[in-house]
């Protein structure tokens, strides 16, 4: 009997132990997404969870589209359509949506993701990452998966983009009804009409 209450005991205090610190968390954070970045020690835990979440297989999948100007071209206009309003158009996550999520969209260019396998970057496209503002972009169609890949490439090279490269980013991502109306407003008043009302901070 004896060796079934102990081990039960420790299941309990270990559950109990959980529960209280996910309280305090709750209770502290408010679970605001306009919290400060994650601490140190939650980030790690946060980085090693996903790493035990991804299939090994996943990880260790090699990018089977070659790397060329047409692949780079592929994933610039790709990571434009879907990623830059996030993660803005020099990967740097530098914008209202990048700043207001928890954690904050993260910069790319740096070491955190590149050091990241290439079938760890297309399993984090293609499947998301739950309780972030990662969406799954996965199609299940070998177009969505050949796009994926052409993304991939385009992380790579976010260290190195030129400021033209990140000119055409911006000229490709769409643009927001807010950004839609300033600029309608804009051509409004240069025709005559009242002056646009100044854009509002968020």
């Amino acid at each position: 009997m004896k060796r079934i209450v102990r081990p039960l005991l420790v299941v309990v205090a270990t559950m109990a132990v959980v529960a209280m610190a996910a309280l305090v968390y709750v209770r502290t954070t408010g679970l605001t997404a306009r919290s400060s970045e994650p601490g140190s020690l939650e980030a790690r835990v946060s980085r090693a969870a996903r790493s035990l979440a991804i299939p090994r297989e996943a990880r260790q999948r090699m990018n089977p589209i070659s790397p060329s100007p047409e692949a780079l071209a592929g994933g610039l206009a790709h990571y434009a359509d879907h990623c830059a309003v996030c993660h803005a158009s020099d990967g740097s996550g530098n914008t209202p949506l990048g700043r207001g999520t928890f954690p904050r969209a993260p910069d790319m260019r740096q070491e955190p993701t590149q050091r990241l396998s290439d079938g760890e970057i297309f399993y984090i496209i293609e499947e998301g990452i739950r309780f972030t503002a990662m969406p799954g972009w996965g199609t299940g169609t070998s177009e969505g998966a050949e796009a994926s890949w052409h993304l991939v490439h385009f992380i790579r090279h976010l260290p190195r983009m030129t400021e033209d490269e990140i000119a055409r980013v911006e000229a490709l991502t769409p643009r927001s009804p807010e950004e839609i109306r300033q600029e309608i407003e804009a051509e409004r008043f240069l025709e005559g009409g009242d002056p646009p009302p100044p854009a509002h901070e968020h």
